[in-house]
């Protein structure tokens, strides 16, 4: 696998030119490349290290009173920016591995879980199941409701599975889907505390890897964690870079896909 080519492909079809998506507009801003509405995101720009300083500072009064977050990518520039957007108040959250499933040169290798099944849902009671999932997956209340999720039935970015073992939801996550792109990206996946370790994620993978195939999507990504990373690993996927997201205003919806643009 050319990783750096990956990285630049995806870079540029992703990051420099982000698809077209109901809700947002993208603008350029002195350097920076915004999105701005239904979420405000900041994944691309062109500036100096002379610059950071300024722009990081001059983008968080822009924002203030919203949620923003910006994305950083292990190689992008300039030097100091990290540095720029914590001075500025932006505030680093944790640092993930952003990889990568080529499925040109096969699928993920996952063996058939016994006694698993997994479902893309897409009625209110599949999304309550969804969100039970994540809730419990993350110790914490959903930040999603069964009424937003049912807003996006009809988006074709957006797609969503739950694992289930005898009838009880035990794995969930997302799936996203920018148009006319070769990427697809997995988010927002976990299992339940007591199903850990038992295939419930591996197997989400599959099925998510499955469906994107369908639409034509060659690569999978996933901003991965360390709980996630080693299992990701084992499965086929590499490693391509680190990411950093730092916030200004509330911290950004887990629930919902993480920004790619």
């Amino acid at each position: 696998m050319d990783v750096a080519a990956i990285l630049a492909r995806y870079d540029a079809e992703i990051r420099a030119d982000p698809p077209a998506e109901a809700g947002v507009e993208r603008v350029w801003a002195d350097g920076v490349l915004r999105t701005i509405g239904a979420y405000n995101f900041i994944g691309w720009w062109a500036f100096g290290p002379e610059r950071a300083a300024e722009i990081a500072a001059r983008e968080a009064a822009f924002f203030a009173g919203r949620e923003v977050e910006w994305k950083v990518f292990s190689h992008d520039g300039p030097p100091g920016l990290e540095a720029a957007l914590a001075a500025a108040g932006w505030t680093g959250l944790e640092v993930e591995t952003f990889v990568v499933f080529d499925m040109d040169q096969g699928m993920p290798l996952v063996d058939p879980v016994a006694g698993v099944t997994v479902r893309e849902v897409s009625d209110r009671a599949g999304f309550a199941d969804f969100l039970a999932v994540n809730a419990a997956a993350n110790n914490r209340p959903a930040r999603q409701s069964v009424e937003e999720l049912e807003t996006t039935v009809d988006d074709p970015r957006l797609s969503y599975f739950v694992a289930y073992a005898e009838g009880r939801p035990v794995a969930s996550g997302g799936l996203e889907l920018p148009s006319s792109r070769a990427f697809a990206g997995l988010y927002s996946g976990g299992a339940v505390p007591d199903y850990r370790g038992r295939g419930a994620y591996r197997a989400l993978v599959a099925a998510r890897a499955a469906e994107a195939r369908r639409r034509g999507r060659r690569f999978l990504t996933v901003d991965a964690r360390e709980t996630s990373r080693p299992i990701l690993e084992r499965l086929g996927f590499t490693v391509l870079a680190r990411t950093t997201p730092s916030t200004y205003g509330r911290a950004f919806n887990a629930d919902q896909p993480r920004p790619t643009v």
